[in-house]
């Protein structure tokens, strides 16, 4: 044995794979302990004893202490004796568990390199150890736990690094490969072969010759494993390099041009996936390689004639395979165009004129490669591909008439042709029976060329009518409502809209063709039931959509503002706003500062009322003490400014410390502006010019004094904002700067003081107007108390006289004493005097000649003047007496409503 493998064995850092089977034990090592001197014959004996007590613990102590006795390795010589004390402690395992950790530690000690003593050991000793290690094999374990003992001890890392000394041994290889596939089903064999590299080494030798086929086969299907169960950054990044990408693309090339059975296409297809996923990575040099024209070349061939050999008399079938890997090319140009200097390579390909075939209606009696249902897929695959390619190549997209093609493209889509789409791909979703797919990919592809903001484009598409003409799709959705594809008819909607706004936008003339239809349609949407807005089904997005398009399409234009204004429009958006949705907000305030431009607006906003009478100046403070209370601004329980140095200061500004910026970066306080809606609201108040807002409470006035100094407060914000910045860079203003803005700072907390003032006053005055109205209710119930005692103390007396006959005398002649003291005393001569008591008549209140007792019954009594002088004239009234009766014991129903 030589030094370097002597070396090796001393290493204990080094991988017990590396190290040779057998090593060399010197004299000194000898003295040192690598043979330890161990009975072994006690220990068998020992294990094979068992009717002692205490037999198991002495049996463990020894097995263990063999085990430090060999830690260095097994000596080639006492193999046996120690393979025989292996299978003793395994016969154990079953009844006693203690002895697995002593099989797993003399098994541990196997893998170490077998130590000799003498050259000749090897020879002396060879049937020993050859017995030996084929007990090994023996050791009953399960499947499972053999894997997990393999994928423990490392074999697919071994495995990996012997493919490169396996260069012309196929065979071999094959075997290899064969186990490597196995492995690769594992999770922790994916992380081993991930270490060793795995996938560079087995891509690079894919394309080596093989008449059997199974090395392509096996080394995908690792390739595969490898992408599915490992960080699939790093065997991306491993299979990035020149020399696989060059393999790749000879191999996907062999079998596109030569591959024709089934098997074949499948792993063409498989190559192609995986070249995808390559793809995904821009530094990936898949151009270099020639790999990315290639691809173009294959993906184009079919719609644009190409003479290139590599596509001569190529034609591809309608097969499974071969419909797969069309949609598979049209994916891979998707990710291929996101590397810009691939562009080039799509106009010498002439990807988009091959995309543009598909953006037309099924030509009938055309005898076609592929099925509808195939030709359907490939067609909305293919114009979804071209929504991520023409923005990138307008000038082909215009020399081909991309506009044109759309256009009349969308016509079809909106017509009544009978069309029978079969809606069973991933693009086709929702569109089975009508052509609801065609349209939604077809206004994506629309919607992708407006945004680009090349007027080149919009002018175009504005001169072909395409206002007009999504305005009249918009109305025939509309009036065509279908529930069953809801989510897919909200996003054509939504997409129409964004492309009028993108139209639109900055242009008068085109607002003024949006007109009154356009804001028809707004109106529409804007009339949404609120409880849909809470539902997952896109109406969100529509209405993001629709304020969108106000803004783009209606604001700036007086004649649409006007009629928006006389439909309702701001009721309408107010409406929403008190929806209370914060991601609404924002957009309809800015919407609503623009409005106010108008000066019909302030009337509308304050005509407005909501839910139990709410006015929008109400809602707008409203919305500003909830945005101050989610921003941490500090206010008393009344909303009254308690920093009146900082009185707008939000939490994180108070957490942000001031650091000196430059001029052209905005500052915390400027930011501060954009991310809230304070500002909003308070331009919006402000152009109602902050008076005469009708439906306003103490405590809403607390909030708009703020509201009114907003810009006050933000300016001195600003100003502070400064000084502290020319502090921090040790700079000395000059002293006509310096008085200046101490004179600011100190003005701004005037306004403060002077605004916190003020609160205080309405805050007094309000609770001094709760106090006088308390009193004035506390008033209202004594006063209620007191008739409602008068009531009952009038009814008891009234009580007490129709019960006693005493008291009712009393009353009587207390009642005749008034009326004669209420007499004239002095009489004229010859005065005539008339009577003013009717005799037998036994009431006690103040009566005329005709008493009607509504509580006595007339069955009873005959009438109310039954005993009175009177009784026997005929008078005139319901239920009068006509004859006298004889007196009736009456059940007493006087409580009901005899006036007293």
């Amino acid at each position: 044995m030589d030094e370097g493998q002597d070396r090796s064995f001393r290493n204990k850092s080094s991988s017990p794979r590396r190290v040779p089977v057998v090593a060399v034990v010197t004299e000194d090592e000898e003295t040192q302990g690598v043979f330890k001197p161990m009975d072994l014959n006690h220990v068998i004996q020992l294990l094979e004893e068992n009717d002692k007590d205490d037999l198991e613990e002495k049996q463990l102590k020894s097995v263990k202490k063999l085990v430090q006795c060999y830690q260095n390795g097994l000596p080639l010589r006492d193999l046996a004796k120690i393979f025989k004390i292996l299978n003793l402690c395994a016969a154990k395992i079953e009844n006693q568990h203690q002895f697995v950790e002593s099989v797993y530690d003399i098994l541990k000690l196997c893998s170490l390199p077998f130590l000799k003593k003498k050259v000749s050991d090897e020879i002396t000793y060879a049937e020993d150890t050859a017995n030996s290690v084929a007990l090994l094999g023996y050791q009953q374990a399960s499947s499972s736990y053999k894997a997990k003992m393999a994928e423990v001890g490392g074999l697919a890392k071994t495995m990996v690094q012997s493919i490169t000394l396996l260069e012309n041994q196929l065979i071999e290889k094959l075997w290899v490969l064969k186990v490597l596939q196995h492995l690769s089903t594992s999770e922790g064999n994916c992380t081993l072969m991930v270490k060793a590299q795995a996938a560079s080494k087995i891509c690079a030798h894919l394309n080596d010759p093989d008449p059997s086929g199974q090395l392509l086969f096996r080394s995908t299907e690792i390739l595969w494993n490898l992408l599915e169960k490992s960080p699939k950054q790093e065997i991306i990044q491993q299979l990035s390099t020149l020399e696989c990408l060059v393999t790749l693309k000879e191999v996907f090339k062999n079998l596109f041009m030569r591959g024709f059975s089934h098997y074949d296409r499948q792993l063409r297809n498989d190559i192609l996936v995986i070249t995808t996923i390559i793809a995904q990575n821009l530094e990936a040099p898949m151009i270099e390689c020639g790999f990315t024209r290639d691809l173009i070349l294959f993906t184009t061939f079919n719609e644009v004639k190409s003479q290139n050999p590599l596509v001569k008399g190529l034609k591809l079938s309608n097969s499974y395979e071969d419909f797969e890997l069309k949609k598979l090319l049209f994916n891979i140009i998707v990710i291929l165009c996101k590397d810009l200097p691939t562009v080039q390579l799509l106009i010498d390909g002439k990807v988009v004129l091959a995309l543009l075939t598909y953006v037309k209606k099924p030509e009938k009696h055309k005898v076609m490669e592929w099925s509808a249902a195939q030709y359907e897929d490939l067609q909305l695959h293919a114009i979804a591909t071209l929504s991520s390619v023409a923005p990138l190549l307008i000038e082909e997209y215009l020399s081909c008439q991309g506009n044109a093609r759309v256009l009349a493209f969308l016509e079809w889509c909106e017509s009544e042709d009978p069309f029978f789409s079969h809606g069973n791909s991933f693009h086709g979703t929702g569109g089975r029976g009508n052509k609801f797919a065609q349209m939604r990919y077809t206004l994506r592809l629309l919607r992708a060329m407006v945004h680009l903001e090349n007027e080149t484009v919009n002018t175009d598409l504005c001169e072909k009518g395409t206002i007009q003409q999504l305005i009249g799709i918009f109305k025939n959705i509309i009036s065509r409502p279908n529930e069953k594809e809801e989510a897919i008819v909200l996003e054509i909607q939504s997409d129409i809209l964004l492309i009028l706004s993108g139209l639109c936008e900055h242009h008068i003339q085109r607002k003024e063709i949006f007109g009154t239809e356009g804001v028809d349609i707004i109106l529409h949407v804007m009339k949404t039931d609120a409880k849909k807005l809470q539902s997952d089904l896109g109406y969100n997005v529509l209405l993001f959509s629709t304020l969108d398009s106000i803004w783009c399409c209606i604001l700036g234009c007086y004649l649409s503002e006007d009629y928006f204004l006389e439909k309702e429009g701001i009721f309408l958006l107010l409406d929403v706003l008190a929806l209370n949705q914060k991601k609404f907000c924002n957009l309809i305030l800015g919407i609503m500062v623009e409005f106010c431009d108008n000066p019909k607006t302030a009337a509308h906003v304050n005509a407005w009322r909501g839910r139990k009478n709410q006015t929008a100046a109400s809602l707008l403070i409203k919305l500003w003490r909830k945005e101050e209370k989610e921003l941490g601004v500090r206010r008393d329980k009344n909303g009254k400014i308690i920093d009146t140095k900082k009185p707008l200061f939000t939490s994180f500004q108070e957490q942000q410390k001031t650091i000196p910026l430059p001029a052209n970066c905005p500052s915390i306080a400027v930011m501060d502006v954009a991310e809230n809606i304070r500002a909003k609201i308070y331009a919006v108040l402000g152009k109602l010019d902050f008076e005469n807002l009708p439906g306003l409470s103490a405590e809403h006035f607390v909030t708009l004094c703020i509201i009114h100094r907003y810009l006050d407060f933000k300016i001195g914000e600003i100003w502070n904002e400064i000084y502290e910045e020319i502090k921090l860079e040790n700079l000395r203003p000059v002293t006509s700067d310096k008085r200046i803005l101490e004179t600011i700072t100190i003005a701004s907390e005037n306004i403060g003081k002077m605004v916190a003032s003020l609160q205080s006053e309405m805050i007094e005055s309000q609770a001094r107007q709760d106090v006088q109205n308390e009193q004035k209710v506390y008033t209202k119930i004594q006063t209620t108390h007191k008739q409602r005692e008068l009531a009952n103390k009038s009814w008891e007396n009234f009580l007490a006289r129709t019960s006693n006959t005493k008291t009712l005398k009393k009353a009587k002649r207390l009642q005749e004493k008034a009326i004669e003291s209420s007499k004239y005393n002095e009489r004229t001569q010859n005065a005539v005097l008339h009577p003013t008591v009717i005799k037998g008549l036994n009431t006690t209140i103040p009566s005329g000649r005709v008493v009607t007792v509504e509580s006595t019954p007339v069955r009873l009594l005959g009438g109310p003047l039954a005993d009175t002088d009177i009784a026997l004239k005929k008078l005139p009234v319901r239920g009068g007496a006509l004859q006298r009766v004889k007196a009736v014991k009456t059940v007493d129903e006087a409580k009901k409503s005899i006036p007293i």
